[in-house]
């Protein structure tokens, strides 16, 4: 599993194999949330963080410190003061579910709660959209595609298609990572492409 962010910096993105040391700091449904705030909605303090979550920023700033102690995120240079620090996520993919860090049980538990709790924000920002969009029944249609659809293909079909999405995903948020102006607001990118089963076909029907 990657995770695409939403950059602030100028340097080139590099990608992350996060070590099981990481990936544990980042196992907890606040640092989670925290994490995603800063990769969708750029450089924050604990004090804004606190605001948005509902939190102390004493809880707030004890997370941003975890995090940063494995680097997932830095302070903002050149911004801030001794009592408001400004902090980012560094510009770049990772990747939760490396091989490396989960060959132990606690390596996997600490995925799970990553992977799961970051499934739940994004299921969970789809359907405040959603309602939202079905609440606004005047004024201008906010662009926005959502759409399935279910094909059939072998291992090296689908790593055909999955490196052409990537491709292009990858290049479009190359290009406008760091566009700013009128109009412009982030959006989520989602990509969902996993096997079926069909219990029908097991039992022979």
């Amino acid at each position: 599993m990657t995770e695409e962010d939403r950059a602030h910096r100028p340097e080139a993105s590099e990608s992350r194999v996060l070590d099981a040391g990481a990936l544990k700091a980042l196992a907890h449904p606040m640092r989670v949330r925290i994490y995603d705030i800063l990769s969708q909605f750029g450089p924050q303090t604990a004090s804004s963080l606190a605001e948005r979550l509902g939190e102390s920023s004493g809880a707030t700033s004890y997370h941003l410190r975890a995090l940063a102690k494995h680097d997932l995120i830095r302070e903002v240079a050149d911004r801030g003061s001794a009592r408001e620090r400004w902090w980012e996520r560094p510009r770049g993919s990772i990747r939760i579910s490396a091989p490396a860090a989960v060959r132990t049980p606690s390596g996997r538990a600490a995925s799970q709660i990553v992977v799961t709790e970051t499934y739940r924000q994004r299921h969970e920002q789809l359907m405040h959209f959603i309602a939202q969009s079905m609440r606004d029944d005047e004024g201008e249609e906010t662009p926005a595609e959502l759409s399935t659809a279910t094909t059939r293909l072998t291992k090296a079909q689908f790593d055909h298609f999955s490196q052409r999405l990537s491709e292009i995903i990858t290049e479009s948020v190359e290009l406008y990572r760091d566009q700013v102006g009128e109009g412009v607001r982030p959006y989520l990118i989602r990509l969902d492409m996993f096997p079926i089963d069909d219990p029908h076909a097991k039992e022979g029907r």
